[in-house]
């Protein structure tokens, strides 16, 4: 087996390339230091109750989602042996729910998952983000204690930001997303397919071709201050490993936000089209190449433009009459 030490390292950039790079970045890199100067990392830095503190004091007094897992799953947010997840949903005010990380005894995981940063704090975002992101990025924090997340994907660019404690993510592109072995579509830990394959402990019996994707990995251990790039839909598991952590992370498309998502198309297609008869899913393959993967040029070339409808370019408007079609086609 190859060690997650022996994998390649990700590319390390430097800060003054930052904007360009993400404009145009199709691969991972890691900028060191890129957020030391935030008071979050000084927070953290002295010590993981000052952090928590400095997060309080930005709370709304709100209650906010997180997730609890027993001590037995070893950090871990995934499936238990019946593949439900093995993790319990809870809520409560930030205080209160930071004050479990100082409870005596075996630690259960406390995970605070994707939050929205403008929704559930007051000045936080101000004192602590990027500027080089755009403007309409969703901005996340993520707090918990040690924690392993299955390696997934995500649709938007991702630039993620290591403020307290330490993370390692091991990558892999988006084309090794066979050789990952990724679990359901609609249960899942988090709402992205994950791999089921056991990164502390794989087999390969059982998994074969995750030989081929480890070939293909990059690692990368993020300190406070750190930042890693993350391009679309390239896969990552998340390890953090120190008792506390937290991560700040944004999120942006390259494409409006109206055109919907990928994989809400996907999961229409499978009910749809995959148990077709095997003639029936070619024609229809041909016909998601011709109207869809080709950019549909062709489809809508011998069209009059006043009356190319759907095939012609989308905009907010189209997509919006779009949406409403397809509603009033899935209730029927």
């Amino acid at each position: 087996m190859r060690t997650v030490e022996a994998l390649p390292q990700v590319h390390e950039a430097a800060a003054q390339a930052l904007l360009g790079l993400i404009a145009s970045g199709e691969t991972p890199f890691v900028v060191r230091g890129l957020v030391r100067e935030w008071p979050l990392v000084a927070a953290g830095l002295a010590s993981a109750q000052e952090a928590r503190s400095y997060l309080s004091a930005h709370a709304r007094a709100v209650d906010l989602p997180y997730s609890v897992a027993a001590p037995d799953q070893g950090g871990k947010l995934f499936y238990d042996a019946q593949m439900a997840v093995n993790f319990q949903m809870a809520s409560g005010r930030l205080p209160d729910v930071l004050a479990r990380f100082d409870a005596p005894g075996d630690q259960p995981t406390v995970y605070l998952g994707s939050i929205d940063i403008h929704r559930y704090f007051d000045g936080l975002h101000q004192a602590n983000h990027v500027p080089a992101v755009p403007d309409d990025a969703l901005a996340s924090i993520w707090i918990g204690n040690a924690t392993r997340i299955a390696a997934h994907n995500d649709h938007p660019r991702n630039l993620a930001c290591c403020a307290v404690g330490q993370r390692r993510f091991t990558l892999f592109p988006p084309d090794q997303f066979a050789n990952l072995y990724l679990g359901p579509l609609d249960v899942t830990p988090a709402g992205r397919p994950v791999s089921l394959v056991d990164f502390d402990n794989p087999d390969f019996s059982r998994h074969p071709r995750y030989r081929e994707a480890l070939a293909h990995a990059q690692v990368v251990d993020l300190q406070p201050g750190d930042a890693l790039f993350i391009p679309s839909l390239w896969y990552h598991h998340v390890d953090a490993t120190a008792p506390f952590n937290v991560l700040v992370n944004y999120w942006w498309r390259d494409t409006p936000r109206y055109l919907g998502q990928p994989q809400t198309a996907m999961t229409h297609a499978i009910m749809a089209i995959r148990d077709l008869p095997a003639a029936e899913r070619a024609v229809w393959r041909d016909m998601f190449e011709h109207y869809v993967f080709s950019g549909g040029e062709d489809a809508r070339a011998h069209v009059p433009q006043a009356g190319q409808g759907i095939l012609a370019p989308i905009d907010a408007r189209t997509a919006q009459r779009i949406q409403q079609f397809l509603l009033r086609s899935l209730s029927q």
